[in-house]
């Protein structure tokens, strides 16, 4: 529910001014017009406290109940009907102060159109002020709401697509374990442990957003530990950056499923060795990253696609940055180069 027009303390004390101001200038009317300090006055503090009271019988109405555009009718029904009433209220009240016969009555007789079309104008502005206020009010609950739905959709989409990545690298970090339980049950469990350390990582950072390179390095390592394991002297590896970039941020978990898909294609349809390359550089206040790894273009098949990997990275750049241009692939003398750009704003 929309605060209160009086809830704010800067209007309050413009809304008192503001009577104060108006029961100063009715008095000055009234003096100029000869009449005395007297009723000057209490002409004056009757009416405008009376109108006060109608703006905030108007204000707290529209807290409630706000008229819509094709209702706007409804601002003048309302401030017709209250100006008729404080017609009644202010006439009223200053029968009440006067004796019977006072000349002043009169005078209240003889000015009551001008009364109440400076009422009206007054309580129609109040109104107006009213429904601009609780208006744009609700339209920031609305944006407001908007924002957090959007909020926790692109979350709940980007923890999806994280947890979309998992299952391809256990089932055949698994598949390789059972295949080294009969061959080698020391190196079985060593990838076991091994495997468990990087899952337990996993869970550890599911609530977090962002990592350091350095830190996404270490568990980039920890990652290809237990891929050469799998792959023995076939994997190799090399990872280039500086040291004063271990600072940057990057989206966590970022790195391992972009070496996963060079991995893929790399070493999939080869038994030679294969040197997948990461490289980290800045350029022009991003963090360069550069994954390249060597494919046969006649045996390979990523060319059909980045693979479920890359789109899944580039979907997620694109809810954090809102850009397409963040990560992009090329062929170069039978390489495979992932390049990602990641703007250095958190």
């Amino acid at each position: 529910m929309a605060n209160s027009i009086l809830s704010d303390k800067r209007l309050r004390i413009f809304f008192t001014a503001w009577w104060l101001v108006w029961i100063l200038l009715q008095y000055i009317i009234l003096k100029q017009t000869n009449v005395d300090n007297i009723h000057a006055i209490s002409d004056s503090i009757i009416s405008n406290v009376l109108l006060a009271t109608c703006g905030f019988f108007i204000s707290n109405n529209m807290k409630y109940y706000l008229p819509r555009k094709e209702k706007y009718w409804y601002i003048l029904v309302v401030s017709l009907t209250v100006s008729f009433l404080w017609m009644l209220a202010q006439q009223g009240c200053m029968w009440l102060f006067l004796k019977e016969g006072d000349p002043y009555i009169d005078v209240i007789h003889q000015s009551w159109g001008i009364r109440f079309g400076a009422g009206f104008l007054l309580i129609s502005s109040m109104s107006m002020f009213s429904l601009l206020w609780y208006s744009q009010q609700e339209q920031r609950e609305q944006d407001s709401r908007k924002t957090e739905t959007e909020r926790l959709s692109k979350e709940a989409e980007l923890f999806k697509l994280r947890q979309q990545l998992q299952p391809h690298f256990l089932f055949n970090s698994l598949n390789s374990i059972s295949a080294l339980t009969g061959s080698n049950p020391e190196k079985a469990r060593h990838m076991i442990h091994q495997l468990s350390d990087f899952l337990r990582g996993t869970l550890k950072k599911d609530e977090q957003q962002w990592n350091t390179l350095e830190e996404e390095l270490q568990y980039l390592q920890l990652y290809l530990e237990i891929e050469k394991v799998r792959f023995g002297h076939r994997l190799q590896t090399e990872i280039v950056y500086n040291e004063n970039m271990l600072r940057f941020k990057l989206p966590v978990l970022l790195l391992q499923p972009v070496v996963e898909n060079a991995i893929k294609f790399g070493l999939y349809d080869t038994t030679d060795e294969v040197l997948i390359r990461i490289e980290a550089t800045e350029e022009h206040r991003n963090l360069k990253i550069v994954v390249k790894n060597p494919y046969d273009p006649e045996t390979s098949q990523p060319m059909k696609g980045t693979g479920f990997g890359l789109s899944s990275i580039k979907r997620r750049l694109f809810l954090l940055f809102a850009r397409h241009d963040l990560l992009f692939t090329n062929k170069d003398n039978k390489y495979f180069i992932t390049t990602i750009l990641i703007p250095q704003i958190v």
